[in-house]
């Protein structure tokens, strides 16, 4: 029996059992065999993409990267050429883009990479219409802009091929540390009640995932779906905002209960109208504010301040992050730099590398001579 045989055999089980306490423990174990074996025939096909398939190749640049995912027309390649630099050929059918173009997006001196992605077809997470180079491009990107139009907005089904190729949207990691040992069996420790799994599941679920001898810590109460994430370590977690487009085309009510459909799944929905050019500047700022952006403007010793040019960062970014930003022999002359803004305690703080910043700091750094 092959990988691919016991995989539709074990979905086909979970698919036929119903979930209930009695069942709880056995299609757990179910789930985390199957993660096993997708994981597995996902790392061999992965292995043999280079010999038997062309990849995308995208060169990262800019501050950050957002991914357009959607169906086939529905208008990602004219919202590219509308926001972006970018010239992606446009047509009235389907599967125009046949490969991935990039455009930047340039908005509050911040400098955004939009990647205009094939368009998604159902089982894309298996392959289909070049499914799993178009989901590797998206694991690595820093926004995921899920592109639908108002007359094909089906986001559910999008987000579930996404899901399938181990993208998390809008999710946290889990809060699980596994560390392996060299004997003992599993143990368990939970710093939390936990209400959908018992330490006897828990010790079940990651056996099958490969481990023999491990402590496992919960920091969450979670689901059985959230601990295989944990143990596969190959699930990416990033921001997910919707554009929906082509609102021109509808009525005021239509679109009204669209945007609601879609919100009651939990994403952030901006009506647009590529075609049309609306509420596109709009569309921009909630990229920019997705993306967490900080501004920090940069003060040489005795000097100015430079407002003109900030230096744009991630929310989080600390005084190292500038340092490598800027040049990578900053860190090793590194003595001490001084902070003017929010997170100053007082103006002109001496502060270290490890010291974080935020939205619109002024900062100096001291360096060693060379």
């Amino acid at each position: 029996m092959t990988i691919e045989d016991e995989i539709r055999q074990i979905e086909e089980e979970i698919k036929n059992t119903k979930y209930n306490k009695k069942t709880q423990h056995h299609i757990g174990r179910l789930k985390a065999k199957l993660a096993r074996l997708q994981n597995e025939l996902e790392m061999r096909r992965s292995a043999g993409v280079g010999r038997s398939r062309q990849s995308y190749a995208v060169r990262k640049s800019g501050n950050a990267t957002v991914a357009l995912v959607g169906f086939p027309s529905v208008g990602k390649s004219t919202l590219l050429n509308k926001i972006t630099d970018a010239e992606s050929r446009v047509g009235a059918y389907d599967f125009t883009t046949l490969n991935i173009i990039p455009g930047m997006l340039v908005h509050k001196g911040a400098k955004i990479q939009i990647l205009d992605m094939p368009g998604i077809v159902s089982g894309a997470a298996a392959g289909r219409g070049r499914g799993r180079e178009v989901l590797s491009v998206a694991r690595s990107a820093d926004l995921i802009a899920l592109v639908c139009d108002v007359f094909e907005h089906n986001v559910d089904a999008l987000v579930s091929e996404l899901y399938k190729g181990g993208i998390r949207l809008n999710q946290r990691p889990p809060n699980v540390s596994v560390t392996k040992k060299e004997r003992g069996g599993i143990e368990v420790h939970s710093t939390v009640e936990l209400t959908v799994l018992n330490e006897l599941l828990v010790k079940d679920i990651v056996r099958e995932m490969g481990y023999i001898n491990a402590d496992v810590v919960l920091r969450e109460d979670l689901t059985e779906e959230r601990l295989i994430d944990a143990l596969s370590q190959n699930r990416v977690y990033i921001p997910a905002i919707c554009i929906l487009n082509k609102i021109d085309l509808i009525d005021e009510h239509t679109l009204e209960n669209t945007v609601k459909a879609i919100q009651a799944g939990g994403f952030d929905v901006i009506p647009i109208s590529s075609e049309r050019e609306i509420n596109l500047e709009i569309l921009k700022e909630k990229i920019y504010s997705a993306l967490e952006f900080i501004r920090i403007y940069m003060k040489p010793q005795g000097g100015d301040v430079d407002y003109r040019e900030p230096l744009i960062l991630r929310k989080g970014a600390d005084v190292e992050d500038v340092c490598n930003a800027i040049h990578r022999d900053f860190k090793n002359r590194f003595r001490y730099a001084c902070v003017w803004g929010k997170s100053a305690r007082h103006p002109g703080q001496r502060v270290g590398l490890n010291h974080k910043l935020e939205d619109e700091d002024i900062l100096t750094l001291i360096l060693r001579s060379e």
